[in-house]
């Protein structure tokens, strides 16, 4: 199965059982309740039929995601596959020996070496069984043939949080060039307190995703999160995202943008506010606008809000310390990552954004995921058991000195 279709399917699964890991299920009298109505109402598939799992199947889901998170929900290879029912043991057991002391044999030559020797009788055992056990064993030995080469008010915080992004003002930098600002906001829906918010000279899901971290690690992580239906928003880098953090998304209805009044309302509180006061002239740099930006924020969170019955939002939002869900430190870097999907050349070689990077050889021709920062420092290969390994700059001139391990052709002197 192709590394997309895993993915789809994990989301999928995610998606039926999201509204128990939000705590959104109140309307079930229990959870048994909850994965008997979701299994009679069927589940749309990676391939667009409805699929009807057992409610044991989706409570499964549901422990293997609270044990070991979103990657426990990739389905996993068969731990035979590749191994036909057709090699008995004496066979493997021959083709395991030419693959360990002869590495670089192909597939094609060890049914051909086993057809001479009579281990395979004509019509016995195809080509393509040996072909997938070879593949297997390669996986297994760490082996490779190649050179080194959704509006609504929530009674508590941190229950839902609407984001969205609005055009700011015009500025002008000490180079004299003008830039269109954009500020990108979270709102907490129950407190109005600003969770997080920054300006940007581009509208995309990567400065999305900076407020967001911030935001997520100052306050810890909403059930919820609502958005329109822009790129920025609705994409595969945010399910991937909500899914790792253990939120839940929700998009408004199109042409519905009452779907997100309080977020639109304090944009219009913003331009009222602050936005109609500006000097343009006093700012020359996006550094000296965010922190005038970041000035009003602060100020707003610390006024009186009448919606809030006198209280301010910051009060209002830390009237309720158990329900901020912060993420261990170290988890933070790892789930606000870019993933993308590279085929390696036969030199070990991946391209991203034009720069070459280079991987370890055992990736070879093979099509490997990639988890990566926004600025490049840091990119991992994501392994078959979840974990992130590093991968470097190309670098020809040191890879020039490299001695690699000579691969023997024959046993010995044979």
């Amino acid at each position: 199965m192709k590394p997309e279709k895993q993915q789809e399917i994990a989301l999928m699964r995610y998606g039926a059982i999201a509204p128990l890991i939000a705590g959104l299920d109140e309307n079930y009298p229990s959870k048994t309740a909850f994965y008997t109505e979701i299994s009679n109402k069927g589940l749309v598939g990676p391939d667009g039929r409805v699929h009807h799992y057992a409610p044991a199947t989706i409570e499964k889901w549901y422990l293997d995601y609270q044990n070991h998170g979103f990657d426990a929900l990739v389905p996993k290879s068969r731990a035979d596959a590749g191994m036909s029912r057709k090699l008995d043991d004496d066979l493997q057991e021959r083709i395991r020996y030419f693959k360990m002391n002869y590495p670089r044999m192909s597939a094609a030559a060890i049914y051909r070496q086993l057809k001479t020797d009579g281990s395979i009788i004509n019509g016995q055992v195809s080509e393509s069984t040996v072909c997938r056990f070879v593949n297997q064993l390669q996986n297994e030995l760490r082996q490779t043939p190649h050179r080194d080469m959704r509006r609504y008010e929530r009674p508590h915080i941190n229950e839902v949080w609407c984001g969205d992004s609005s055009v700011g003002p015009r500025l002008t930098d000490k180079d004299g060039k003008k830039h269109r600002i954009y500020i990108i906001a979270l709102i907490d829906d129950a407190s109005r307190f600003i969770t997080g918010i920054d300006a940007f000279y581009n509208d995309n899901f990567v400065n999305l995703m900076s407020v967001m971290k911030s935001a997520v690690s100052k306050y810890g992580r909403p059930k919820v999160l609502n958005f329109d239906n822009g790129k920025s928003y609705k994409n595969r880098q945010m399910e991937l995202l909500a899914a790792r953090i253990g939120t839940t998304l929700s998009y408004c209805q199109p042409y519905t943008p009452t779907g997100k009044a309080k977020i639109e309302r304090w944009f219009r509180t913003l331009k009222d506010q602050w936005m109609a006061g500006l000097d343009m002239q006093d700012f020359h740099s996006l550094d000296e606008l965010r922190g005038s930006l970041h000035s009003y924020v602060q100020r707003y969170n610390q006024t009186p809000h009448s919606s809030l019955r006198g209280m301010t939002p910051q009060d209002r939002f830390f009237s309720e310390p158990e329900q901020i869900r912060r993420l261990p430190a170290d988890d933070i870097d790892k789930h606000f990552l870019l993933e993308i999907e590279r085929r390696v050349s036969a030199d070990c070689v991946i391209v991203i954004d034009q720069i070459e990077y280079e991987v370890d050889y055992r990736f070879a021709r093979q099509r490997i995921r990639l988890r990566y920062s926004p600025d490049m420092k840091d990119i991992f290969v994501v392994e078959t058991d979840g974990t992130l390994t590093p991968i470097r700059l190309l670098n020809k001139t040191e890879n020039a000195l490299v001695k690699r391990e000579k691969v023997r052709l024959c046993k010995g002197d044979e």
